[in-house]
């Protein structure tokens, strides 16, 4: 027994005063925890300011119900419930049931109120007990912050997100995602919390050790109005067609700030939703659209002519044995490659390409790669899909009919955007400029970083062959026998061209189609570039570029034109009107004198009165009975005002 002492005795020396500060810091370790607190992600606007995804502020209200004194306790439990029974609409008597409760558990987490907004936060920790704070009433406040889209499902994809999941994975998706770490996160703030068992940790103080640092605003290139004319033209189609997706770019031709991107892909319920970014992501085969590519390369390298004579064979070709029909049974005949183009003869593009290239294949492929076709936009937003054509020094791609099917838009590969960026430089006079997202980057009203246009090539090819596929491009919609006639209108100019590539071709039980658009309005200066792929729409509703996809186009085209009103500016609005001035200076400098002290108001309108009392250093209540001039002030100027102080001002 006396051995067993002695250990016991010795043990506890040890552990006192020998390992005593080691286990006093575990114990702190273990109880304490400095917990990181979110900073509000910045907020995503448009062009013209308004709010495309923002983080809102929600807060948790519990009490620790053993804080209090008792004496404290059961002077207020009662008001506390009755206010409680006002805000939650249950009985006072419920409240106090429950309170007294978890006094008696000692529960030191009791839930008051979940994820509420700023103002009722306020109004709760108000109430009596918990507006005598954390040490003497038990007060526990959490926040945290719930990002939400005011555009709800428009553009949702576009936007972007970032989330994280329980494992930690972050998916960063469309504007906010490429931006989230530089810009928009901002710099988290830290809180000390103590362990009260069960897993749960309560803040040791209603304050927070460093405070959180908001991140910056970006304003994007979006307007809000094309946005939302191009999503619903493309939902209208997708659902008449029954198609399982598609995506809509809408870009300024001169800046390739992106002023639209819409993308709807169906769910298993039939409805559409954003549920990729298609327009970034999804590389397939252009078909027919990629044929302005294959014209402007020969055009360049001067090998052909738009008036050059082609002869479409009946509409067939064979090559190894694989075929290249025409949509027109039996072909078109001897016609020139610009009629070619313009009714889109698979044989008649195939024909001229094969016969100027088929020695020197390398010299199309390497035209293709002075135009850029074959390099990623290196976008921001993640996720680009690659653009592929392939090259004769690689074996494991080229084939004996590569270049011929090349020619009509099989066997390459491109993104929605990456074609749009084409027709943009053709639109834009052979200047290829980078689709842009974002306008700036912003601190309340200061800009931190703009964004300015990015070229990408000066010249993408001669202003002689610019000027001869942008008339091409403007006869398959004006030309009676072009396959965009469908969308001409004589009181609106649009060029493009139709795409109607087959999808899944290898398996003729799965063959499906790509409808496309891709062209620019007005034709004569144009303004804007736009882009339309439809996947996979229902093959006996219809599925040629033009009656699927180039509908979309020609209403995008003609809202943005029609239906937007002229604005006039006057001049006479930018003269400054000196009584204007005047009365603003007054304001000015009363509201950056007086900020806890009553202003002398009389004389001033009813209106900079109460902005000048309501914008006060101390929050007062104000009452104004009349409108016009303050004539006469319940409180004396010179009087230092006091918290919820009510001020009655007279106008007439």
């Amino acid at each position: 027994m006396f051995v067993f002492i002695f250990l016991v005795v010795y043990k506890l020396v040890d552990i006192q005063f020998i390992q005593g500060d080691k286990y006093r810091d575990l114990g702190v370790k273990r109880a304490v925890e400095n917990v990181e607190i979110p900073a509000n992600r910045g907020n995503v606007y448009s062009a013209d300011g308004s709010l495309l995804a923002t983080s809102i502020p929600k807060y948790d209200i519990r009490l620790d119900a053993v804080q209090p004194q008792n004496k404290t306790f059961h002077e207020y439990i009662k008001p506390l419930c009755d206010s409680l029974a006002k805000f939650t609409g249950k009985p006072a008597s419920y409240h106090q049931q429950r309170i007294r409760k978890a006094r008696a558990n000692k529960n030191r987490y009791y839930l008051i109120a979940r994820d509420i907004g700023y103002s009722d936060y306020l109004r709760v920790r108000n109430f009596p007990l918990l507006e005598l704070g954390a040490i003497k009433g038990g007060l526990i406040v959490e926040q945290n912050t719930k990002r939400e889209h005011p555009m709800g499902g428009i553009a949702h994809r576009s936007i972007g997100y970032e989330r994280v999941d329980e494992d930690g994975n972050v998916t960063r998706a469309g504007i906010d995602g490429a931006y989230g770490e530089e810009y928009l996160k901002g710099t988290n703030g830290h809180r000390l919390k103590q362990k009260i068992g069960n897993g749960q940790w309560k803040p040791i103080t209603d304050y927070n050790q460093t405070e959180p640092k908001d991140g910056y605003d970006v304003y994007t290139t979006i307007d809000v109005n094309i946005q939302d004319i191009a999503h619903h033209a493309l939902l209208e189609q997708l659902e008449k067609y029954k198609a399982d997706h598609g995506c809509v770019v809408v870009m300024e031709t001169q800046t390739g700030e992106v002023k639209a991107i819409a993308n709807l892909g169906r769910n298993s319920e039939g409805n559409y939703y954003e549920r990729r970014n298609y327009a970034v992501w999804e590389s397939h085969e252009p078909g027919s659209t990629f044929k302005l590519m294959a014209l402007t390369a020969a055009l360049e390298d001067k090998v052909i002519d738009t008036s050059d004579v082609v002869d479409t064979k009946n509409g067939i070709l064979s090559f190894y044995g694989k075929k290249v029909r025409d949509s027109k049974r039996g072909g078109y005949g001897k016609i020139s490659i610009g009629k070619a183009f313009e009714v889109s003869s698979n044989t008649g593009i195939v024909s001229a390409i094969d016969q100027h290239y088929r020695s020197n294949p390398k010299k199309f492929v390497e035209r293709l790669y002075q135009m850029n076709l074959n390099q990623k936009l290196d976008l921001p937003i993640l996720g680009e899909g690659e653009p592929i054509i392939p090259h004769p020094d690689n074996k494991k791609r080229w084939s004996g009919i590569a270049l011929q099917w090349m020619a009509y838009g099989y066997g390459v590969s491109f993104t929605p955007l990456q074609t749009l960026t084409f027709y943009n430089a053709i639109a834009n006079n052979g200047e290829m400029v980078k689709p842009q997202f974002l306008k700036e980057v912003k601190e309340f009203d200061e800009t931190i970083v703009p964004f300015k246009k990015e070229i990408i090539n000066p010249r993408i090819c001669s202003q002689e062959t610019v000027s001869k596929v942008k008339q091409l491009l403007k006869n398959v919609v004006d030309k009676e026998h072009g396959t965009g006639h469908k969308l001409y209108s004589p009181n609106f100019s649009m060029a493009g061209k139709t795409g109607t590539c087959q999808k899944d071709y290898a398996n003729k039980d799965k063959l499906n189609y790509i409808s496309s658009f891709a062209g620019f309005f007005p034709a004569e200066n144009p303004k804007y570039s736009c882009i339309v792929v439809i996947h996979e729409p229902d093959k006996s509703v219809g599925y040629y570029g033009a009656d699927v996809s180039g509908p979309v186009f020609k209403k995008i085209a003609q809202k943005i034109y029609t239906d937007t009103p002229l604005v006039d500016e006057v001049e006479t609005l930018e003269l400054v009107d000196a009584k204007t001035k005047s009365d603003f200076d007054t304001y000015f400098e009363l509201a950056q004198k007086y900020k806890t002290i009553m202003p002398d108001v009389v004389g001033m309108s009813a209106m900079d009165a109460l902005a000048l009392l309501e914008n006060m250093d101390v929050e007062v209540k104000v009452k104004l009975n009349g409108s016009g001039i303050i004539k006469k002030q319940s409180v004396d100027k010179s009087i230092k005002l006091k918290k919820n102080q009510v001020i009655v001002l007279e106008a007439s």
